[in-house]
């Protein structure tokens, strides 16, 4: 414990003191030397030599020899400048005893134990060693004026600030080097892909590999092919990017004619104010979860070394959601009947009207014909009052409403139900609960949504499967998994592929897109209408 602190007391000290505690014998004060300055002096080898083993060993040498003549240093307030001072002079003569060497890059024959390395490992290596020789064949073309700066501002969570504090640039004269060291990477690695590509380019044996594949192949059956293919592909796409425009507004085609009706609904200012905030709260909270899933995208892009963190990450976001549905519904029921009873006391003539009491016939809708006791439709229409029951029918619509075909709402429970919070056999909602499910959040057997949680998971921003998931973010299933950012035992190949049943999920889901959008709109448009007519 002692140490922890002492190693936290030193970060608070100035490089004299540390100089002088150093000097003294304090080894704790001049790791805290090394930890300060070991990026810089590593960032600078590596810009003048390439390779990033030399440069930390260079750096290290620095540093060693520094302890050894530390009592040389007049003035410690410069300390930075004494140890880059011994960094460039090593530098000097390494490349110069490299020039004087006849095999460069050669690696002692006793130091490769051959049977002791792995092939995994060898693979790790090799394409390590590719992917520092891309690097450095690019930042090699860059002055050093620049490409210092450079690899200090990817090394200094890319702040420009560090890089001329490291440095001892004013900051100005740090953005002025970055700026031009970013086009001058720019256009060196256009360079090395315009070439690459080049050189890569199919010649006459990828020609005569063709041909006689051709050969075996029949001219009339292959042209049939490629215009059936050209022909359904392109109609697919055009009426699949229309439905899906269509699809993607039709919850909030379906919350405006909700935010609507409730206004109709409203006998005081109080409860219009409510009716409004009800509906920001849900458009927020659904505007929250999604922004942060395209974060979670975007620094999986950037920092793909956590994918597996933001994966994870995005997982809990969609618990988050449906807890927060969860709450938001139950909080919403209970408030907007309690300032009902609220102002039908405060505020008795703003109900005085017949169809304002709670008896009131026009606040509902009941089918004369019954079966097995329950109404074939029972839709309710007004503000839901204290202790006032569900509306409860074969077809069945209302704030809570429970159907033995269909129901529609903000909680709606039925084989087949659409709502904020649907449980069924089919259902469509914010969060949707059913053995076939679509919704933002789709937790089911066969899940499609903006997130989905399913045996088979099919979502635009991030799938959790059982057998397998597909996204267009994160997916994570057992048996398969398609995506940018995928973790199963089959990955983004023709076994994924299969399992995930791509191609029939790709026939059928622009029909998919239509029915959604369907039991979205229609049920809300009917029902505020109805509130309209009978309310207003």
């Amino acid at each position: 414990m002692h140490m922890f602190k002492q190693k936290s007391a030193f970060k608070k000290l100035d490089d004299p003191a540390l100089v002088l505690a150093s000097i003294g014998g304090d080894k704790e004060a001049f790791c805290e030397i090394v930890s300060r300055y070991q990026n810089l002096l590593c960032s600078v080898a590596y810009a003048s030599l390439g390779d990033l083993k030399q440069s930390e060993d260079i750096a290290q040498d620095v540093f060693v020899e520094a302890w050894q003549k530390l009592d040389t240093l007049r003035d410690p307030a410069k300390l930075k400048s004494w140890l880059c001072g011994i960094l460039r002079f090593k530098i000097s003569n390494h490349c110069r005893s490299e020039k004087n060497q006849a095999i460069k890059n050669a690696d002692d024959i006793d130091a490769l134990n051959l049977s002791k390395v792995s092939e995994s490992s060898m693979e790790d290596q090799a394409i390590d060693k590719e992917q520092q020789n891309l690097l450095w064949n690019t930042l090699s073309t860059i002055d050093v004026n620049y490409r210092e700066p450079l690899v200090l501002f990817y090394r200094e969570q890319q702040s420009v600030e560090n890089v001329a504090n490291q440095l001892d640039l004013n900051i100005d004269t740090a953005k002025q080097r970055l700026s031009r060291g970013r086009k001058l990477l720019k256009k060196a690695m256009t360079s090395i892909m315009e070439e690459a590509l080049e050189k890569s380019k199919p010649g006459a044996v990828f020609t005569a590999g063709v041909f006689i594949v051709l050969e075996d192949v029949s001219k009339h059956t292959a042209a049939a092919v490629i215009g059936a293919s050209s022909i359904k592909t392109s109609s697919f796409f055009k009426s699949t990017s229309l439905i899906t425009i269509f699809a993607a507004f039709s919850g909030v085609i379906s919350s405006f004619f909700g935010l609507k009706a409730s206004l109709y609904q409203s006998r005081t200012e109080n409860e219009r104010k409510l009716a409004k905030k009800v509906f920001m709260l849900f458009m927020s909270f659904a505007a929250i979860f999604v922004g942060s899933m395209y974060g979670l995208q975007f620094l999986s892009a950037s920092y793909q070394h956590y994918n597996l963190a933001f994966a994870v990450s995005s997982q809990i976001l969609v618990l988050g959601f449906v807890i927060s549905y969860l709450m938001l519904m139950s909080m919403i029921f209970k408030t907007v009947a309690e300032l009902r009873a609220q102002e039908r006391i405060f505020y008795p003539e703003a109900f005085a009207r017949e169809v304002d009491k709670q008896s009131s016939k026009k606040r509902e809708y009941k089918s004369s014909l019954h079966i097995f006791g329950y109404p074939l439709v029972h839709f309710k229409f007004g503000t839901p009052e204290i202790n006032e029951p569900a509306a409860k029918g074969w077809i069945a619509g209302g704030s809570k409403a429970y159907g033995l075909l269909f129901a529609w709402g903000g909680l709606a429970v039925a084989p087949v139900s659409v709502g904020i919070i649907s449980v069924g056999v089919i259902t469509c909602g914010a969060v949707g609960v059913g053995i076939f499910s679509i919704g933002t959040v789709a937790i089911g057997i066969v899940a499609f949504g903006a997130s989905a949680v399913a045996y088979k998971a099919y979502a635009s921003l991030s799938a959790l499967g059982w057998e397998s998931a597909f996204s267009n973010g994160f997916s994570m299933a057992k048996e398969a998994a398609i995506g940018p950012v995928a973790y199963a035992s089959e990955v983004n190949n023709e076994a994924a592929n299969a399992l995930s049943n791509m191609t029939v999920f790709g026939e059928h889901y622009q029909w998919i897109l239509i029915t959604m959008a369907a039991f979205v709109i229609v049920p809300a448009y009917l029902h505020f209408n109805q509130v309209r007519e009978r309310m207003k």
